[in-house]
């Protein structure tokens, strides 16, 4: 499948295991490219899934200036959203249990933003999921947070690991996206290309 990619060298410019591993899983093959601190910041107006998709935006204008013709670049970002706020990447420990505590016994929604780029042409889609945790012990937050450190993760947590096994009780959308990459959409994308 995907044979229209064969004309494509396959980028992926993320150093998330998790999207190298789904993309993968799409039977794709691309090699990885990252470039250090590409700016993640993004304006104030912006709500929900509109951040995901400008920071893949942002990230794929980083990169688009060392691309060669021929070569097809996948970019994304991926948030959790609660109470109209984003709960990012934790900074320390405290921060990864807060965020926790937050979404206990409570919905969430996780958005992904990705940017599919060539020098030719850009497209982007977003992907929303809906999360339902159960309430948490104190115990099993901090538990979590100590054996599986998930700081490199938006809200804190990956969905694959201990906390989505005992805490998850209900997903509304791709299950992928919440790792991080949404291959069911992006795969009907990139049917398009």
């Amino acid at each position: 499948m995907l044979d229209n990619l064969k004309k494509y060298k396959v980028i992926l410019a993320s150093n998330s295991p998790r999207r190298k591993e789904l993309l993968a899983g799409l039977g794709v093959d691309y090699e990885v490219r990252t470039l250090p601190d590409v700016d993640e910041s993004y304006p104030e107006t912006l709500q929900g899934a509109d951040i995901p998709l400008y920071i893949a935006k942002e990230k794929a204008d980083a990169y688009v200036a060392m691309m060669q013709p021929g070569e097809l670049m996948i970019t994304a970002d991926t948030i959790v959203w609660l109470d109209g706020q984003v709960l990012g990447k934790p900074v320390d420990r405290e921060d990864a249990l807060r965020m926790l505590r937050t979404m206990s016994g409570r919905s969430h929604e996780v958005f992904t933003g990705v940017c599919i780029t060539t020098t030719e042409w850009q497209r982007s889609f977003t992907a929303q999921t809906e999360v339902r945790f159960a309430t948490l012990s104190e115990d099993e937050i901090a538990y979590y947070v100590d054996r599986f450190q998930p700081m490199d993760k938006a809200g804190a947590y990956g969905v694959q690991e201990w906390i989505g096994f005992i805490g998850v009780e209900n997903i509304s959308g791709s299950y992928y996206n919440i790792m991080g990459l949404p291959v069911q959409k992006l795969y009907r994308e990139l049917l398009k290309v």
